[in-house]
């Protein structure tokens, strides 16, 4: 099975999460890590790309701007 890595921006600031286990879905590393970045429970996964034998798959916040 290929490496997974799971990729979004924070404040504008890229974070990198390792696959917390290969046999989640998107979805549930999703629900993993929302405990710790709360911005993951509305977020949306975008098929990944792959390379070296790693699947890159950039999340998608759909968190609103303060105002």
């Amino acid at each position: 099975m290929e490496k997974r890595e799971f990729k979004f921006k924070k404040d504008g600031t890229p974070v990198t999460l390792p696959d917390p286990n290969p046999e989640f879905t998107e979805q549930e590393v999703l629900d993993f890590y929302s405990g710790q970045y709360p911005e993951l429970t509305t977020a949306t996964v975008d098929k990944p790309s792959v390379k070296d034998g790693v699947s890159t798959y950039n999340i998608k916040t759909t968190v609103g701007t303060k105002g």
